[in-house]
């Protein structure tokens, strides 16, 4: 396997300036190694991937040196427009380093939703016309990375690293994943996202629809109603993160009195922000957003999100909302989500501390049968949905 930090130390003799881009699980170690030894001023992480590339374009504006971009091929549609209608050699000729993990790589298990995106990775690089290595555990570094650099350089554009799952080695341990880590350790008051997740499941009525954002909160939230029973009106949003407050707000939208929760994370929320004025200006008073605030990418490694400086119920009033309130102890957090209940739309940030119990489940329907479920629970008639009923 591929030590991250030898892998590190090869792009900056290569000339990389700034380190940039979206954590993925796959290149966790990666990530964490970063975190470790790059400078605050020298890798951010951003709220999404589009965001990366154009934070690298200006760095390359202004110092001459190319960047890495790094996200899960997941991330690849967030990319599209600024890869192609800016950095691209015929528009602005911005010449970086795109580190892709390869979920659901043909050939290797992996999640639904990563499925079709990991068969057509190679073919989207190729469509737009980006140049692709693939790194793997045995790859030599220096001549992969040395031949990325010189490459972006020679065409003015992006290149791209796709990585395999394993390549890259364990990891120095960090703060932040000290933190994560910890999750159930002494000293943090906060809630676990489970035990929070349940008060809010306790306070939903019969007949709301309820959309989950993707990650562990929709893993939690399966294992509840697998336990106590329910769950038809739920939507476990498996893929397009940050996206889940939006799907909830086609629901509202369609039914003004029908019940509407978006179980939502900070990371999530960040990654699409400009979804808030949007369902504050629409939505109407039945429309619920419950943030589950941990301040880190919990799913992918525990790796910090920008939410430390943001006021999220200032946020939600400065975009529209009618309420917004934080929650910071099963104890107090009743009333709260009282509110949230009637005067939508509201928006609770749930204060909880990061982690998961080791042993949490998966979903054992496919995303399809999910939805199926979901339309004939609201009365929909095989004919009325897209494709009739399972075959």
């Amino acid at each position: 396997m591929i030590d991250p930090a030898r892998f590190i130390g090869a792009l900056d003799d290569a000339g990389v300036g700034l380190y940039v881009g979206v954590p993925d699980s796959l290149m966790k170690t990666f990530s964490a190694t970063l975190a470790a030894v790059m400078p605050p001023e020298r890798h951010l992480i951003t709220a999404n991937e589009g965001n990366a590339v154009a934070t690298a374009m200006g760095h390359t504006l202004a110092t001459g040196r190319p960047a890495l971009v790094y996200l899960q091929n997941s991330g690849l549609g967030n990319t599209v427009n600024p890869l192609l209608s800016l950095v691209d050699p015929e528009v602005y000729g911005i010449p970086m380093v795109l580190l892709i993990g390869w979920r659901g790589e043909p050939g290797v298990a992996d999640e639904p939703q990563h499925v079709k995106q990991g068969r057509i990775t190679p073919s989207m690089l190729d469509a737009m016309e980006i140049p692709f290595q693939e790194l793997g555990a045995d790859t030599d570094v220096t001549a992969v990375v040395g031949r990325a650099v010189e490459e972006a350089a020679r065409r003015g554009g992006p290149v791209a690293i796709v990585v395999h799952k394993g390549a890259f080695g364990p990891a120095p341990s960090t703060p932040e994943q000290a933190t994560h880590e910890a999750a159930d350790g002494e000293g943090d008051d906060r809630p676990t996202r489970e035990a929070a997740l349940g008060r809010v499941v306790d306070a939903i009525p019969d007949g709301a629809v309820v959309v989950a954002t993707t990650g562990m909160l929709s893993r939690e939230l399966f294992e509840l109603r697998a336990a106590g029973g329910g769950g038809d009106l739920d939507l476990l949003t498996v893929g397009g993160m940050g996206h889940a407050s939006s799907i909830a707000l086609g629901a509202a939208l369609a039914d003004p009195a029908r019940d509407v929760w978006c179980l939502d994370g900070d990371g999530a929320l960040l990654m699409h922000l400009g979804a808030l004025p949007v369902i504050s200006g629409t939505a109407g008073e039945r429309f619920h957003h419950v943030v589950f605030n941990n301040r880190v990418h919990d799913s992918v490694g525990g790796q910090p999100t920008a939410i430390d400086h943001v006021d999220l119920p200032t946020l939600a009033r400065a975009a529209g909302y009618r309420w917004s309130g934080t929650a910071r102890a099963l104890d107090s957090a009743g009333p709260l989500i009282a509110e949230v209940a009637g005067h939508g739309p509201a928006l609770l940030e749930f204060e909880v501390r990061p982690g998961n119990r080791p042993d949490i489940g998966r979903p054992t329907r496919t995303p399809r049968e999910a939805r199926l479920r979901l339309q004939q629970a609201l009365g929909l008639t095989a004919e009325s949905t897209s494709d009739g009923p399972a075959r």
